[in-house]
């Protein structure tokens, strides 16, 4: 009989995002000693309840909870209830955050100061989870995950740092949003990243996800998506495969294909192929 472990975990790292780290786990009867990180440790509470001393208090971490260290400050981390706590944790490079600030500021600005350890913000929570979900599954376009990314965390600087950037106006920006439009649909296939979408349009990421939701009405990576399916939707109606029509229009495989066709037109792209092929559509 097996039995399982009342401490288990998980670390890996996203490469694409300046070593990004990622920890999920599970932890009982896991204490751990006063020490600091390098980075900014942010995570979700899952279940349970964690409980650690930071800046000079000790406090604790509910379910639905954002916890958080900034780099360089004393904490130690310990069950705050019997059951312990299960979480999802992202460390961040200083040096990250402190870009997703000036970007959203459209000037230099520090590294940003959260003062709190515990932070209570229902829909952030809910949105760092599946973003944490998403990176580990790793089904998404790379341009879905930066700009998700980058969402996110703008979201919690500007709404819990000590002292948020202000945004830069949205103006009116036809061409750049033209560029982008064309680039996408040259390019669809392809591991387009926001940062070949900002140099072709010499603007910051943040404000041109902003410029572009804000003309097209979806951000880009849902353009790209949308542009996707419009080809695979072609190439199945000349009874190609459905797996190679996956990969011919950028989808990590067949599965996630139909996933997303099924949820964008109500039906499946082996019952679209099929009813062309039949002459119904």
């Amino acid at each position: 009989m097996t039995h399982k472990s009342p401490n288990e975990s998980k670390v890996w790292r996203v490469s694409q995002f300046a070593d990004l780290e990622l920890l999920r786990a599970s932890y009982q009867t896991k204490s751990f000693p006063r020490h600091t990180h390098e980075r900014y440790a942010i995570g979700v509470i899952e279940q349970g309840a964690l409980g650690f001393f930071y800046r000079g208090e000790n406090i604790v971490a509910s379910p639905g909870n954002i916890n958080l260290c900034i780099p360089g400050e004393v904490h130690t981390g310990q069950p705050a209830v019997a059951e312990g706590w299960t979480y999802r944790m992202f460390y961040l490079d200083t040096e990250m955050l402190q870009n997703i600030a000036s970007e959203v500021a459209d000037r230099p600005r520090s590294i940003p100061f959260f003062h709190s350890g515990v932070l209570t913000d229902i829909n952030l929570a809910q949105e760092l989870r599946q973003l944490h979900i998403q990176l580990e599954r790793g089904a998404t376009s790379r341009l879905e995950q930066e700009t998700v990314l980058l969402d996110v965390l703008s979201q919690l600087i500007i709404r819990h740092a000590d002292d948020p950037p202000s945004m830069r106006q949205v103006g009116q920006e036809p061409q750049p949003v033209t560029q982008l439009k064309q680039y996408i649909e040259n390019f669809y296939a392809e591991d387009i990243s926001l940062n070949e979408l900002s140099k072709l349009t010499h603007l910051s990421r943040y404000y041109l996800i902003r410029v572009f939701r804000e003309a097209v009405g979806i951000p880009p990576h849902a353009y790209l998506r949308q542009v996707r399916i419009k080809r695979a939707k072609e190439l199945l109606a000349c009874g190609l495969p459905i797996a190679d029509v996956a990969l011919a229009t950028g989808f990590t495989d067949q599965s996630h294909l139909t996933r997303w066709f099924k949820r964008l037109w109500g039906f499946t792209p082996g019952q679209y192929r099929n009813s062309v092929q039949d002459g119904s559509a």
